[in-house]
């Protein structure tokens, strides 16, 4: 099927699906817009018709003409026809010309008009109709639009998720150079959705997106290099994809502060993901969106209560209007002395906010002059009070030398604290620092992980919080596409969130016989990134044969890791087990014992596993004390439990002491 067809059905689709829409198509904006494409269309047509008409009448003419004054007007005819010719193939040239810059300028209006729509969306409603335009605009020939469609297609972004027609759409935009299709088609490459599985083909997918100006092939290549992933480990190369990364997000933090983005561990709060009092609100995550991108009503809103909040005296309030009068937006337009004079308020008291204000003031000279002294005397009262943006600010002049003589080890020290609450342009100058060896001993593999902290901090964290709401909402293949995204980019959490949804057999976009080898992968992936559980999953796969061959002793090898290291009781626990059976390890019962207790120490919710576990080991230990009385009794009657009872007569045992107990406790209470 032909991309542009694909389009037209993809259109038809979503205008069946969504309601009200014809209304919406007689907006004022779009009736203005048809007019003028109808305008522009049929001065087209009514060229070609004249074009037609005189062509049929200089046909009549022709034939009317005598025999004679063709003769003579033939060879002039001859020279006119090239002549005519060439101007009636020029004119056709320039209304073409014309005629595709009108269709091309209506796909780059719709577009626009979609893009802002989307922005200002607050329901799902809106938002398909910002697809509808984006559709409309594809079907222009509008490439932007058309990498909207495909990502929609791709990730579900409207409830239509259709990765067949998205990677058709992707192979008709990577044609045209496109880096985001690039960068796609390599992703999907990488876990074989809706493509061949083909790693060599995803790295050349990624390197031709990187060189087109992808930031997420740039990232993508970054953790690859990094961690060895299907080319060789280079550190040095890694900081290269890194550092280009971090630049373009240093410079976007720099113009205005990043929103924070809560990333969700599936793993840790399942119970969670139905609850009404979930921490994470998708009314609250708009507000703030909104407001940082200066929406009207939410700004006013804004003002409105820390206004409210100021005169009541609250010197956070009065600190935070200052902000915003010198940010400048459309409830507080841009006022230098209105800003120094709430920042003057906060600071009276003691407000680190407001002092850090002041000092901005003063360094840049906004509304005062530039003075490099009093800016220093702020910064350092609000970096004293533990304000992080205030550390990082006398970093910053220590670092550039503004007002002070550079010193290196002073910027050092302050970028630190400052990259200790998270600041993130202290963590990108503390990378920058280790990755010249300026003012401290030059590392690679710090600089780069320092990098890659900076990094996660773009935009494209926010499909963090698209990637929750879709599981939470049940759409477990919007959801995994998402955070196998992200996990692809080195994002941590989400390698061990696609991998739990993977291993839940939920996802339809991959076979089964795929899921749990591709878990596996991830699970490795976030172990090897510091995640204890996924340590303890490896082992897990590797004891019951998960996605790979049983192998014991690999099995206790990751338990091992995770319990000396992680110090993870659910490892412990695990280890103990195979030490008092023998599972890949020698058989050690005084080991077992140890490492059950230290399991029951280590974690309260191990207590109760703990102590059955340890009363059937001694209950066994007692009769094989009692009841083998030699060696040879002692092989055989555990030949005949196992036959018997199969491999798993231990937990028998338990569920007898289980019930025994319980016998005891109901008794007791009678």
């Amino acid at each position: 099927m032909k991309p542009m067809a694909l389009l037209v059905e993809i259109l038809i689709i979503i205008e069946v699906t969504t309601k009200n829409t014809e209304a919406e198509r007689h907006n004022k904006k779009q009736k203005e817009m048809n007019v003028t494409t109808q305008v522009s269309v049929s001065k087209v047509k009514q060229f070609l018709s004249n074009l037609l008409e005189q062509g049929k009448s200089s046909k009549i003419t022709n034939k009317r003409e005598n025999p004679l004054e063709k003769k003579k007007n033939q060879h002039k005819l001859k020279i006119k026809g090239i002549q005519n010719k060439d101007l009636l193939k020029r004119n056709q040239n320039y209304f073409k010309k014309q005629a595709k810059k009108s269709i091309t300028d209506k796909g780059d209006e719709l577009f626009k008009m979609g893009n802002k729509m989307l922005q200002e969306s607050k329901s799902q409603k809106q938002k398909t109709e910002a697809y509808i335009l984006f559709a409309r605009a594809a079907d222009m020939g509008n490439l932007k639009a058309m990498e909207k469609m495909a990502d929609a297609l791709l990730f579900g972004s409207f409830g239509m998720q259709n990765i067949t027609a998205a990677i058709q759409l992707y192979e008709s935009l990577a044609k045209e150079g496109s880096y985001k299709a690039q960068n796609a088609l390599g992703f999907l490459s990488s876990y074989g959705i809706g493509m061949e599985y083909d790693q060599a083909k995803a790295l050349i997918y990624y390197t031709f997106g990187s060189a087109g100006g992808s930031m997420m092939s740039q990232m993508i290549l970054g953790y690859r290099y990094l961690s060895g992933i299907n080319v060789l480990q280079n550190c040095e190369v890694a900081l290269n994809h890194y550092k280009k990364v971090a630049d373009y997000i240093a410079d976007k933090l720099e113009k205005s502060e990043g929103i924070p983005v809560e990333k969700v561990r599936l793993t840790e709060r399942p119970e969670n993901l139905s609850s009404n009092s979930e921490i994470l609100d998708w009314d609250i995550y708009q507000y703030y969106k909104y407001l940082a991108e200066r929406g009207d009503v939410q700004i006013q809103k804004a003002l409105y209560y820390f206004l409210k909040a100021a005169k009541a005296g609250s010197a956070n309030a009065m600190a935070f209007i200052g902000k915003m009068y010198l940010e400048g937006n459309t409830a507080a337009p841009q006022n230098n002395a209105t800003a120094f004079k709430y920042f003057s308020m906060a600071a009276s008291k003691g407000n680190a906010i407001g002092l850090h204000g002041l000092g901005l003031l003063y360094f840049h000279g906004k509304g005062v002059p530039v003075n490099y002294g009093e800016a220093l005397k702020y910064f350092q009262k609000a970096a004293e009070k533990g304000w992080p943006n205030a550390q990082f600010q006398l970093g910053f002049m220590y670092y550039s030398g503004f007002g002070v003589w550079k010193d290196y080890k002073l910027a050092f020290k302050y970028f630190y604290l400052a990259s200790q609450s998270g600041q993130p342009l202290a963590i990108y100058y503390l990378a920058e620092m280790y990755a010249t060896g300026t003012g401290v001993l030059r590392s690679c593999r710090t600089a780069v992980e320092l990098y890659k902290g900076v990094c996660e901090l773009g935009h494209w964290a926010e499909k963090f919080l698209t990637a929750y709401f879709a599981y939470k909402d049940g759409d477990v293949d919007s959801s995994l596409i998402q955070y196998a995204l992200l996990a692809e980019m080195g994002y941590e959490v989400a390698q061990s969130n696609s991998a739990f949804i993977l291993e839940s057999k939920k996802a339809k976009i991959l076979g089964k016989e795929k899921m749990y080898p591709m878990a596996l992968l991830l699970w490795n992936r976030a172990a090897i990134q510091g995640n204890a559980f996924a340590r303890v999953k490896i082992g897990d796969y590797h004891y019951y044969g998960y996605g790979t061959k049983k192998d014991y002793e690999t099995a206790a090898t990751h338990y091992s890791i995770a319990a000396d290291k992680h110090h993870s009781a659910q490892a412990m626990f695990n280890l103990a087990y195979m030490y008092e059976h023998g599972l890949g390890i020698a058989k050690d019962i005084h080991l077992a014992r140890r490492l059950y207790d230290m399991a029951a120490q280590t974690s309260p919710d191990a207590h109760i596993p703990v102590f059955f576990a340890l009363m059937k080991l001694e209950t066994m230990h007692l009769l094989r004390d009692i009841l083998f009385f030699n060696q040879f009794t002692m092989r055989w009657k555990w030949l005949k439990l196992d036959n018997t009872v199969g491999p798993y007569w231990d937990l028998f045992v338990i569920g007898l002491i289980v019930a025994m107990l319980i016998f005891l406790l109901r008794n007791r209470h009678r």
